[in-house]
Parts: C-alpha cells; sequence; structure tokens
C-alpha cells in the first residue's frame, strides 16, 4: 500500500531524536511564558520555576509532571489576553469557544503559529490519503471555531481545491457535492450522517456523487457510527482529534490503517493522568488527556487538562509513523453520567444502539429522577417497519435494546421508541444528552 507522508522526518523521526526535540521545544516555550507574563508566569513561579536558569537546568520533558495543570477556567478567567505570551500587534488571528460562566475562550495565534497550523493539517489529509487531485468540501463552520479556517488552511496548503461550504444549507451542499464533484468531505460526523440520510432520500441517481473519503471530528463518535456513515455514504471515514485552546483540529489524525489516531508529537506533549487524583498514567492505561503545547507562540499552554478520555500506545504503526497513538475519544469527564456508582459514557450507549439494523442511527440520553434515584431513559427511532408493525414488534424491541445495553453496563434502562425523523438532527455537534435532573 502506498504510504503518504507531508513531513516525513518528522512522523517516522526516531523516538531518541523526537525526545530531543521535544525537550528542547518544552524549554522554548517555558521561555515565551516567562518573558510574556501574565497569569501561566505567575502559576510557574509558584510551583517553583523562579527564572530563566530553572528552565534550563530542565533535562527532559519527564519534568513536566511536576509542573502545574492549566484548566479551562483559567482561559475564562483571565479573559480576553490574559493568557497571551505574545505582545497583541504579534497576533494576527483569534479564535474563540464557548466558556462555562457565557465569556468566550479566546484563541490567539502568530503568523507562525498559522504556518504551523497549516502543515499539521496537510499531514492529516496525507496521512488519509488525500492528494492535491482531490476536490474538498468543506462543512466545518466558519468563523470564531476553528474547525472551519483550519480545515481550509490545511487543504491550501496540500494544494488541492475546497469548497468553503461552512454548516448548513443542506440543499446547497448536495447542489455543489454534484455540480463540482467532491470528492473529500469535511464536517462533525453527526452532519456526515445526516447528510447521508438526505442524499439517499433526495438524490436517486448518485452517480454525480464521487466522494471517497471524509475525515470528521469536532465530537467523540463510535466506530459503530463510523460503519453507518461509511456504508451509507460509501467512503473511508476518518477521525480527526483537536480543541482550539491548543490549537484547533490537528492535534491528532488517523491514518490509512484507523488503528488509533496519531498525535503531533513534535508539536503537542501528552499525558494521560487520573483525572480524580493528577496522577500520571503509564501507556495503555485509561484516562484523561493532558497536553503541553511545544511549538506554538502566540498561547503556548502548559499541561491542559482537556477533559476528553483515552489511553496512549507507544507500539509503531504499520503505517510507519514513530509519534504515540491515542484511542478513539471515549468521552468526556464532564459527559460521564454516574448512576448507582456506575461511570457511563454516551459513546458506549452508541455502540449497542448502532449495531441494531432496525433503528435509525441517532438517539437522545434522558436523565431524570424518580424516588430520590437518578435514572435513564433512552430514546430510539425504530425504522418503519418496526415502529408501524404494531405494539409487539416494539416491545420486542425496547425489551432487546435494554437488556443488551444491560449486558455492556450492568444498568437497567428505559428505553422509549419514537416514531421516525423525531429527533432533531444535527448539523454540527450532536446533542446527545438531555438532563431533566437540573429542572427538579
Amino acid at each position: 500500500m502506498n504510504i503518504k507522508y507531508y513531513e516525513k522526518k518528522y512522523e517516522t523521526i526516531d523516538r531518541s531524536e523526537l525526545s530531543q526535540i521535544q525537550t528542547e521545544r518544552l524549554k522554548k516555550t517555558l521561555r515565551l511564558v516567562f518573558s510574556g507574563g501574565g497569569f501561566l508566569k505567575k502559576r510557574l513561579k509558584e510551583y517553583g520555576i523562579k527564572n530563566s536558569g530553572d528552565i534550563e537546568k530542565i533535562k527532559s520533558t519527564d519534568e513536566l509532571k511536576n509542573m502545574p495543570f492549566t484548566y479551562k477556567s483559567d482561559l475564562v478567567n483571565n479573559y480576553p489576553f490574559g493568557i497571551f505570551s505574545q505582545p497583541l500587534n504579534k497576533i494576527i488571528r483569534i479564535h474563540a469557544s464557548s466558556g462555562t460562566t457565557g465569556k468566550p475562550i479566546i484563541a490567539g495565534y502568530t503568523k507562525n503559529d498559522i504556518k504551523i497550523w497549516s502543515k499539521l493539517m496537510a499531514r492529516v489529509f496525507c496521512a488519509a490519503g488525500i492528494s492535491k487531485n482531490d476536490i474538498a468540501q468543506n462543512a466545518y463552520g466558519y468563523g470564531l471555531f476553528t474547525g472551519g479556517l483550519g480545515f481550509h488552511y490545511g487543504a491550501q496548503e496540500l494544494g488541492l481545491m475546497i469548497i468553503p461550504m461552512s454548516t448548513g444549507f443542506t440543499e446547497r451542499q448536495l447542489t455543489m457535492m454534484q455540480d463540482v464533484g467532491a470528492t473529500v468531505l469535511f464536517c462533525t460526523p453527526s452532519y456526515a450522517l445526516f447528510l447521508s440520510e438526505e442524499i439517499n432520500k433526495k438524490i436517486s441517481d448518485k452517480s454525480n456523487i464521487k466522494l471517497k473519503k471524509g475525515i470528521f471530528g469536532a465530537e467523540p463518535w463510535s466506530n459503530e457510527l463510523r460503519q453507518k456513515i461509511e456504508s451509507s455514504l460509501k467512503i473511508d471515514a476518518y477521525d480527526i482529534y483537536g480543541l482550539s485552546e491548543i490549537i484547533g483540529p490537528g492535534v491528532a489524525y488517523e491514518c490509512i490503517y484507523k488503528d488509533g489516531l496519531h498525535i503531533n508529537e513534535d508539536n503537542f506533549f501528552p499525558e494521560i493522568i487520573n483525572p480524580e487524583t493528577g496522577e500520571v498514567l503509564k501507556d495503555g492505561e485509561t484516562g484523561e488527556l493532558v497536553l503541553t503545547n511545544l511549538n506554538r507562540e502566540a498561547m503556548p499552554l502548559i499541561r491542559f487538562r482537556t477533559k476528553d478520555i483515552t489511553r496512549l500506545t507507544r507500539e509503531k504503526c504499520r503505517c510507519g509513523r514513530t509519534f504515540v497513538r491515542m484511542d478513539k475519544i471515549k468521552g468526556r469527564t464532564d459527559d460521564m453520567i454516574i448512576l448507582k456508582g456506575v461511570n457511563v459514557f454516551p459513546s458506549q450507549i452508541e455502540s449497542v444502539l448502532l449495531k441494531l439494523d432496525y433503528l435509525e442511527p441517532v438517539y437522545l440520553i434522558e436523565l431524570y429522577t424518580e424516588n430520590l434515584l437518578d435514572k435513564m431513559n433512552i430514546i430510539v427511532e425504530p425504522k418503519e417497519e418496526i415502529f408501524n408493525g404494531g405494539e409487539a414488534k416494539i416491545e420486542a424491541a425496547t425489551k432487546e435494546i435494554s437488556h443488551k445495553i444491560y449486558e455492556l453496563i450492568g444498568i437497567r434502562t428505559k428505553i422509549t421508541a419514537v416514531p421516525p425523523k423525531t429527533i432533531e438532527r444535527s448539523q454540527g455537534k450532536a446533542k446527545r444528552i438531555n438532563d431533566l435532573r437540573k429542572k427538579l
């Protein structure tokens, strides 16, 4: 199989050489934090790094584990520019994501940051076998969200034609897809699923649908959902990971073997920690992903708590890339549901539901309180032949669903069947949980 790289010297680098690069870039990052002043410098000084002399004493990235974490709340509390390590006249772009108090989280970029980001995204596309001969339809949102422009930069860097559709306008999406002959689709997995439904419903002659590949991210999604998208759109679907606070999309990506996501370790140092104690875990153990910027100028973050749950492996991939790989995101610590002392992630529920051919690939988890106990109701859409087949068919289906979920998580859940097309389809990030407990 023909393996494509964008920067082979880094993507297949020897681990010992990579470690040296990471250490030097970590020291460079800490110098930026200290020269920029502000909140992060103050926090590092509180934890024992007092000056440039202390930075030069750092021997390896192992010393990161003794440094303080950075939290999303730190970015909110230092809104808008208190985290920046460069003066505003060096910042050429800001993006933003939603915060926890109504204030957005501002992410800043220098000219060099944008250049690096573009190259990281070009790596993503090459790893999926995308070339400058492809035509990419970008249905991620343009604007303050990093998705649209992040993918756009990578496409320009690689030299492929890009259609900057942004989100929504589904009729126009389908028209452009056919008329221009897009071969690659960029969007959230939820929107890819929605587009597949619309294509199968509205386009009888699919000869003008030229799609071959898709890169989908911005929300956790299961391999079962991948299989649904691939079979419906007749494409290869690839996962991508990123977050605005660190840079945007392009932190990690799947290659053609889809055996975990390669983290761009020359730019980001990953750790897995116990989310409750902060203890650094060994490779192969599941916990919260923590990331440190190694090559960012405007806003380098030290040990940022992503809240995303995964695990790492350093076994060399069949593609030849030597970067550490992370599993698909299992869920987020703030999305984790605790029922009867059991930790449950929406992705676990999804993995059960999407294996059942008689269900539409959409669902909603409702959490509610009954007799002072927290309970779960899973709303599903049986296909028409089941829903219109009488109460006996619906009852048999809901019993089977309940049993399969019980086998996986050990908890009895209520299953509610609703008519097809009842659950709202998403054109961005899908809403999977409706927590009614907050309203009591």
